[in-house]
């Protein structure tokens, strides 16, 4: 088509003359009546009609010369002198007509107006119209028809131009095809499962945007409401909606309670959208809600307060008893961890607590006689950004265990507090004081059974109360027969299994001078030269005291008989050494005899004697000398052999 004839089927289609005076009034109201159709006139300006023009095709039968004649056609309007007005022709037919269904015809009257030009006509179509695909045509009739099944949802409107073949001066009809809507669509939620996440400290009317539905339908057809089908549990949850310019009508949920994890920690909603059709199409949607956990509960024990025992011999790590509390929180909120107030309780660590299990254990050994009570404040304490925590106390008694065995405390009753005993002592004196008590015990008078072993009977043991013990003499005491006393005193308890303690002690037999010196025989001999000089040691004896100490020392003498020469010798004191004094003669007194005396230190000192006989060894320190100096005797001649006969 050149420019000229392009210009000419512009102007024709797009802006025809308005009509004038002679024209008959029909046409005249007629185009009255499409100045409503102005804009879609403007539509079909240059570039919509110069594009339909290039995009039209060969009707079914047609030739290129039919185009070509429309075409001169359009031209030959287009000179005619009188003005040109166009004829609107509107159709209706519901999108779910079946394919063939007859929609009308373009030459019949629209209802009220005179009759359009009759067939046969050249289908122009508009730009991207879609007529040739979804309408059939028949131009020697004007009958349109449904070539494939229509959709409002893809296309509301058809629109395309039937110029008539046949006469002068006539009018082009515009025909105007509107699909109307069926309720064809249920609403749609872009997705079936949508999850949601509330804190329970949630503030009442609170919104959350949800999927809105999506309706493909329009109008009273589209969505028109939601509802929350089930799964509200104390109706929690109300739903509020908006339409916006784009038709859809949008979908928020509103809190509407008070929100408790610890009470509801989940919601399914079903929610339901609904059409306005009839009966109404709906879609659904499942809302999962899942409730945010807050700190907003403290941790609680199970029990304000707990009891337990343990024996006091427990080990280190035996476990005492558990304390458990719960919290309704989730997560770190509900994760709670126990510990032991050390500044209001057990400062001196006795006990444990494992911190994730609430187990209590012996920490340290345990006395029963130390404490017999333990309070312990305990505390759970939660794990939340700001933590929560309770407490409860906790009571353990040690329960007693023979573990001590009783002690005795031993007191000797001699001058210096030390274990002796007089060897004079008398039956029935005391020696020592013995006190007994066991711990384990908590009785005034501790059911003790004391014992005394050793003393070979000579020493028992007396009471009144079985507290106080008195050690007595049994039997009487001889020091020199034996000096000490190996003793032991046993106390022994009434636990199971009995426990027994004992105390051993020397006892010491003090001396009395009761034993004078003895020596090893009563008579001594010895021997010394007449020769001897003064100071000549004789002889030494000893003699010896059963006694002890002052008692046993002994100092010697001799006793002064002129009559047997005593004076001729002298005595060590000490050593017994005797010795001469001055010259000794034998010939004055062979065997002069010395008494020797052995005293001891005792008060009072006792002493006994021996006596030493010394014999005086002669010396020819004499010549002989004749008792006369003439001598006459007698003898007979039978006189015999051996007899004395002179003296």
């Amino acid at each position: 088509m050149c420019d000229h004839c392009r210009a000419v089927a512009g102007a024709s289609l797009c802006g025809a003359p308005s009509a004038s005076a002679s024209e008959p009034p029909e046409r005249v109201a007629s185009s009255k009546r499409n100045q409503k159709w102005g804009s879609a006139n403007e539509r079909l300006c240059d570039k919509s009609v110069k594009a339909s023009l290039k995009n039209t095709c060969v009707r079914r039968g047609s030739h290129r010369t039919q185009i070509y004649m429309t075409l001169i056609h359009l031209l030959f309007i287009s000179l005619l002198p009188v003005s040109y007005s166009e004829y609107v022709r509107e159709f209706q037919i519901s999108e779910g007509a079946a394919i063939g269904t007859s929609i009308g015809m373009i030459g019949s009257a629209n209802p009220g107006q005179p009759s359009p030009p009759q067939p046969p006509y050249n289908i122009v179509a508009l730009s991207d119209s879609k007529v040739d695909l979804d309408l059939h045509i028949e131009e020697s009739t004007g009958e349109i028809k449904t070539k494939r099944p229509l959709d409002h949802e893809i296309r509301d409107t058809y629109s395309f131009i039937a110029f008539p073949q046949h006469g002068e001066n006539v009018e082009n009809i515009r025909v105007l095809l509107r699909v109307q809507d069926e309720n064809d669509n249920a609403p749609t939620f872009p997705t079936s499962v949508m999850n949601i996440q509330f804190p329970e400290n949630t503030a009442r009317d609170v919104k959350r945007p949800l999927e809105a539905a999506i309706d493909k339908d329009t109008g009273i057809y589209n969505t028109q409401r939601y509802a929350i089908v089930s799964g509200n549990t104390n109706n929690e949850f109300r739903l509020s909606s908006q339409r916006l310019h784009n038709g859809v009508l949008f979908l928020d949920l509103q809190i509407n309670g008070f929100l408790d994890r610890e009470t509801t920690q989940y919601y399914s909603l079903l929610i339901e959208a609904w059409d306005g059709g009839t009966p109404p199409l709906k879609g659904s949607m499942i809302v999962n809600i899942t409730i945010q956990d807050m700190n907003d509960n403290q941790p609680i024990f199970i029990q304000s307060r707990y009891f337990a025992t343990v024996p006091e011999n427990a080990t280190i790590g035996t476990s005492v008893l558990e304390v458990l509390a719960t919290d309704t929180d989730a997560g770190e909120n509900g994760r709670i961890s126990y510990s032991i107030n050390r500044r209001q309780s057990d400062r001196d660590n006795m006990f444990q607590i494992n911190p994730k299990t609430g187990v209590i254990s012996v920490n340290r050994p345990l006395d029963f006689e130390t404490k017999e009570v333990h309070e312990l404040v305990v505390v759970a304490r939660d794990n939340g950004e700001q933590p929560l925590e309770t407490s409860a106390f906790v009571s353990i008694r040690v329960i007693d265990v023979n573990d001590n065995q009783p002690t005795i405390n031993l007191i000797f009753l001699s001058d210096d507090a030390t274990p002796k005993i007089s060897e004079d002592a008398q039956p029935g004196e005391f020696v020592a004081r013995i006190s007994v008590n066991d711990p384990d015990s908590k009785e005034e008078y501790p059911n003790v059974n004391v014992t005394l072993q050793g003393g070979e009977g000579h020493f028992g043991l007396t009471t009144h109360d079985n507290i106080i013990y008195l050690m007595i003499v049994s039997r009487p005491l001889d020091r020199e027969l034996k000096p000490n006393y190996s003793l032991v005193v046993s106390a022994t308890d009434q636990g199971n299994p009995p426990l027994h303690a004992s105390r051993q002690f020397d006892l010491q037999v003090t001396d009395l001078n009761d034993n004078a010196p003895e020596f090893d025989q009563t008579v001594y001999s010895a021997y010394v030269l007449e020769v001897a000089d003064p100071g000549t040691s004789v002889f030494q004896l000893s003699a010896s005291d059963r006694d002890e100490g002052n008692n046993s020392a002994i100092t010697y003498s001799i006793r002064n008989t002129p009559e047997t020469h005593s004076d001729w010798f002298q005595i060590d004191s000490r050593t017994g050494l005797i010795t001469t004094r001055s010259h000794v003669d034998c010939e004055t007194e062979p065997v002069p005899q010395i008494t020797v005396i052995a005293t001891d230190s005792g008060s009072p000192a006792q002493s006994s004697s021996a006596t030493v006989k010394v014999t005086i060894r002669d010396v020819n320190d004499n010549e002989p000398i004749f008792d006369q100096s003439f001598y006459n005797v007698s003898v007979q001649e039978s006189e015999p052999v051996g007899n004395c006969i002179l003296k």
